[in-house]
């Protein structure tokens, strides 16, 4: 494997124990054999989230995570799967042995570590070339924002040069190819040449929460289009999984970390000794960013600009910060655009009394529906208080939706049993657990389904199907072969238990299984097999039933796709009887009775 050998790996998880690292995070109860608590990665009042020390591996039942001890760090801290290893190694005790690699394996397996090293040296170019006659423009501009030289210089603030190649001579110079140099995402490469991605902008480097540059973020000098450029996704960069200046912000004493638009709001506030601000990265703020932010805080002030788009952009805002388990205000500005433009106006004084007196995000969410309707007409009126009663719907708390049920009708000048009604109404047609929903998440899945998805899924039931009955492991293995789960994930983890099984094994290590994935999404897949105990609510015969399906799925699918990739015409007449065979399943049915 990459980085690590698999005994290496298997001795670092071995001697984690996942309930102690887990509940060095999360506040863990015992519950029969094992331990529950609140999950880290979704909002819940009631703990699904669930360790289990006997197989070292962690499950939530409400949004489906799971793995093992190093895919908790992983998902939880936001490392690479080395960067997980290094640090459970640490607090194990356990000395890693160095790595030496040739130049093509730092290529190909170090392509992470050496991205971030580009990063740094091209934040350094940036900001020497600031600090240069060339980059006057630049560093004029900085200065007449307001920036001190401690503020340029704590958040390495640069200036790409009007060239348009200054940064790829000189990393070329430094002896990176450009087969690597392509994977930063700072060049264009065509056929007319390579040029710098940034040219003629004030640059503002990106950093994760652990301080590595990953990206970067530009503001012309003049009139040109875009007003800002981010680098694009790579390797190292994810935009909807970073915030800008979190690496600071984490570290502040505030009570509360406070999100705003843009680059500048953030360093402004910063440097005004609001140090708990961050920014989303050119675009919308993501489900990733809120559970993000909720490892550091439990309360989110919103400081949108004041305009129409800043507050569609707080609106869209507020319900995911909800879901996270965050409560959320709504800073006001007016009559200034942006929290830049305010504490440069009234000074850092009279901000912090904007900050002391956020309004409550659900009342700013009331307000700007009720500039929707006009009040003078007694048809809009009414709209807008069934529209509030279906908005108290997300209080799935009853306590917490009557104490809202209360302000609301006092603010908005309807008697509270009136409103009651309406709710109890509304909640009448709402399906058991009702909760907000986020419509464009659930679509933008659905865009991404793959076709491959329905033979996954069945990967997964028969491969929990034999971890959950191992006794069925011979007449399976006479039907189906490692070979036959062609997706690559799946037929890794079918070879590795039909060889434990093989040797007659029954109680299957998980974790360790788990360990030969580096990529937290196998991770997550494969654990959800070793957790899987559908087969309770099915009676005999339904679960035979189920499993012959499975089988004869899978089996199907199997030759069909080997026959439409048939290379070697010699072996169709081959696929040809076995499919045939396959259309009288009957006589390959397994019995449960009998197994």
């Amino acid at each position: 494997m990459p980085w690590y050998s698999e005994q290496q790996i298997e001795e670092v998880r071995s001697r984690s124990d996942i309930v102690e690292v887990i509940g060095s995070y999360v506040k863990l109860k015992r519950s029969g054999g094992g331990y529950v608590g609140l999950c880290p990665f979704h909002s819940e009042k009631s703990p699904s989230f669930s360790v289990n020390p006997a197989m070292q591996i962690y499950k939530c039942f409400g949004c489906g995570v799971g793995g093992n001890v190093l895919t908790f760090l992983m998902e939880y801290e936001n490392l690479s799967f080395p960067e997980a290893m290094e640090q459970l190694a640490g607090r194990a005790g356990i000395e890693l042995p160095e790595k030496e690699m040739t130049a093509e394996q730092r290529q190909r397996e170090g392509l992470r570590q050496t991205l971030l090293e580009i990063n740094t040296k091209a934040a350094r170019f940036y900001y020497a070339m600031l600090k240069s006659p060339q980059g006057k423009l630049g560093y004029d501009y900085l200065i007449g924002r307001g920036l001190s030289r401690e503020t340029i210089v704590h958040f390495g603030l640069g200036y790409a040069g009007q060239g348009g190649g200054e940064l790829y001579r000189y990393l070329k110079g430094e002896g990176y190819p450009d087969s690597v140099l392509k994977e930063t995402g700072l060049f264009k490469m065509d056929e007319r040449g390579v040029y710098d991605k940034f040219w003629n902008r004030v640059m503002f480097p990106i950093m994760d929460v652990s301080s590595h540059v990953i990206g970067f973020g530009g503001r012309v000098m003049g009139d040109a289009k875009p007003k800002y450029l981010n680098s694009p996704e790579t390797k190292i960069f994810d935009k909807s999984r970073n915030l800008f200046g979190l690496n600071y912000a984490k570290q502040g004493r505030r009570k509360n970390l406070i999100l705003c638009e843009g680059y500048m709001d953030v360093i402004a506030m910063h440097q005004a000794g609001f140090t708990g601000a961050v920014a989303s990265l050119g675009t919308a703020f993501t489900e990733q960013q809120a559970s993000l932010l909720r490892r550091y805080t439990e309360e989110v002030l919103l400081i949108y600009d004041s305009d129409e788009a800043g507050v569609k952009a707080a609106l869209r805002a507020i319900p995911i910060l909800r879901r996270a388990g965050i409560n959320g205000k709504v800073v006001h500005l007016e009559p200034y655009k942006d929290p830049d433009e305010l504490i440069r106006q009234e000074g850092a004084g009279v901000f912090e009394e904007r900050l002391e007196r956020a309004e409550n995000s659900f009342f700013f969410e009331v307000e700007a529906a009720k500039r929707q309707f006009d009040f003078a007409d007694p048809e809009q009126k009414t709209k807008f208080y069934h529209e509030v009663a279906r908005k108290l719907l997300i209080f799935t708390d009853k306590v917490q939706r009557d104490n809202y049920m209360e302000a609301v009708a006092a603010r908005q000048g309807i008697r509270k049993e009136d409103l009651r009604q309406l709710v109890i109404h509304y909640g009448n047609q709402m399906p058991e657990g009702y909760q907000e929903q986020d419509r464009e998440t659930r679509r933008e899945r659905r865009k991404g389904d793959k076709p491959e998805e329905g033979i996954q899924y069945s990967y997964r039931l028969l491969l929990s199907w034999l971890i959950e009955t191992p006794d069925l492991f011979g007449p399976i293995r006479e039907r189906i072969s490692p070979e036959d789960f062609l997706d690559e994930r799946f037929g890794k983890v079918a070879a590795m238990l039909y060889e434990q099984l093989e040797r007659g094994e029954r109680e299957l290590v998980a974790a360790k299984i788990i360990s030969c994935f580096q990529d937290a999404e196998s991770q997550k897949m494969v654990a959800q097999m070793f957790q899987t105990n559908y087969q309770t609510e099915m009676n005999r015969e339904e679960r035979e039933k189920a499993l012959n399906e499975l089988i004869v799925r899978i089996k199907e699918y199997s030759i069909d796709k080997r026959m439409r990739n048939l290379t070697d015409m010699s072996e169709l007449e081959a696929l040809i009887q076995e499919k045939k065979k396959w259309q009288t399943p009957e006589k390959l049915h397994i019995s449960l009775k009998d197994g």
